[in-house]
């Protein structure tokens, strides 16, 4: 039971892990559009 409570808490913080890792990634490619639309004008 232990045990299995522990892989549930890990995989739980894994996921939001990665969901702001790839967060991250999309603000990063817009924040290039807009500098490179704002540069452009």
């Amino acid at each position: 039971m232990v045990i299995k409570d522990l892989v549930v808490t890990y995989l739980g913080v894994l996921g939001l892990v990665v969901g702001v890792l790839i967060s991250v990634a999309f603000l990063t490619l817009l924040e290039r559009k807009v500098l490179g639309y704002i540069q452009i004008r």
